[in-house]
C-alpha cells in the first residue's frame, strides 16, 4: 500500500439548513486503503458519503480527490475526477426500467465516448466478471438481492475506477451472500489496488475487509475513532467504540451508552 493521499477531507462542516450534522472533521485516505465509515443511525455517515461523491456541497471546509477540490474545481477537472470514481448506492439503485446490460452501460456512455460495439463488449466483460452475463437482458425486478448487489458493483466498476464508494454493500443479504460480496471487495482491491470507502455497520464485514475504520458519533458530530478495528475493539479509550466492536448493540443502546459516557465526563470535569 502506498502513502499517496488520494482523498483529503479538511475541516469539513456539513449542515442541512441550520441543522449541524458534521462539525469540523478531517481525515485522509491513502491509495489502496479500504476504509469503513461507521456510526449509529443519524450520525452522519451517509451525509459524509454524499459529500465525498459530490452530491452535497460542504457548508465549509474542503474535500480533495487526487489533489482537486471537488466543490470548487472547474467543470473539466471535476469531470476527470468523477471519471475515476465508482459508486455502489445502498439498495444498488439500478434503474428498474432498464436491463442489467443497460444499467452497466450508463457510466460508459456518459464518460468513455466509445463506439456502440466497444460499449457492448465492455458491458459483457463486466457482467462476466460478476457471473451475470447470462442475465444481461433481465430486469432488476427479475433477479435476487445478491445479484442486484453484484450488478451494482459491475456498473460501479464499468470504467475501472481508481476509487470506489460503497454504501451498505451487504445490507439485507444472508451471511453467505454477504461473504461473497466481501470476497469480491477484497479481490477488486487486491487486483487493482482500488481505494475503497465503505459505509456499513455489519461487524463481520468490517473485520473481514477493513484496513481502517472511521467512526462518527451523532452527539459529538465528529470522529471518535480512526484506526484498525482489530485494535480499537479492545484498546479504544472510548467505551462507545469498544462496545460497538464487542457487541452488536442497536442504535438506541449505543445512544444511551454515549449519554452515560457524556454524563460521566461532566461529573469528572465538575469535581
Amino acid at each position: 500500500m502506498k502513502n499517496n493521499k488520494v482523498i483529503q477531507v479538511q475541516n469539513l462542516v456539513a449542515q442541512y439548513g441550520d441543522d449541524l450534522i458534521l462539525d469540523n472533521i478531517s481525515f485522509d485516505v491513502a491509495e489502496g486503503e479500504i476504509v469503513v465509515i461507521l456510526g449509529t443511525s443519524g450520525s452522519g455517515k451517509s451525509t459524509l458519503l454524499k459529500h465525498l461523491i459530490g452530491l452535497l456541497q460542504p457548508h465549509s471546509g474542503s474535500i480533495r480527490i487526487n489533489g482537486k477540490d471537488i466543490a470548487t474545481s472547474d467543470p473539466d477537472a471535476q469531470h476527470n475526477v468523477f471519471r475515476d470514481i465508482g459508486v455502489l448506492f445502498q439498495g444498488s439503485a439500478l434503474f428498474g426500467s432498464m436491463t442489467l446490460a443497460e444499467n452497466v452501460a450508463l457510466p460508459i456512455l456518459e464518460y468513455a465516448g466509445l463506439p456502440k460495439d466497444a460499449v457492448i463488449r465492455l458491458v459483457q466483460s463486466k457482467l462476466c466478471q460478476f457471473d451475470l452475463l447470462e442475465y444481461q437482458e433481465y430486469m432488476p425486478s427479475e433477479i435476487s438481492g445478491g445479484m442486484k448487489k453484484r450488478a451494482g458493483l459491475a456498473r460501479a466498476l464499468a470504467l475501472n475506477p481508481k476509487i470506489l464508494f460503497l454504501d451498505e454493500p451487504t445490507a439485507g443479504l444472508d451471511p453467505v451472500r454477504s461473504a461473497e460480496i466481501d470476497e469480491l471487495v477484497l479481490r477488486i482491491n487486491a487486483s487493482a489496488n482500488t481505494t475503497m470507502i465503505i459505509v456499513t455497520h455489519e461487524l463481520d464485514s468490517i473485520f473481514n475487509i477493513a484496513n481502517r475504520v472511521i467512526m462518527i458519533d451523532k452527539e459529538k458530530k465528529g470522529i471518535i475513532a480512526d484506526g484498525d478495528p482489530r485494535y480499537l475493539k479492545d484498546h479504544s479509550p472510548d467505551p462507545v467504540v469498544r462496545k460497538f466492536f464487542n457487541r452488536k448493540l442497536n442504535p438506541d443502546q449505543l445512544k444511551n451508552l454515549a449519554a452515560s459516557r457524556d454524563e460521566s465526563s461532566t461529573v469528572r470535569n465538575s469535581v
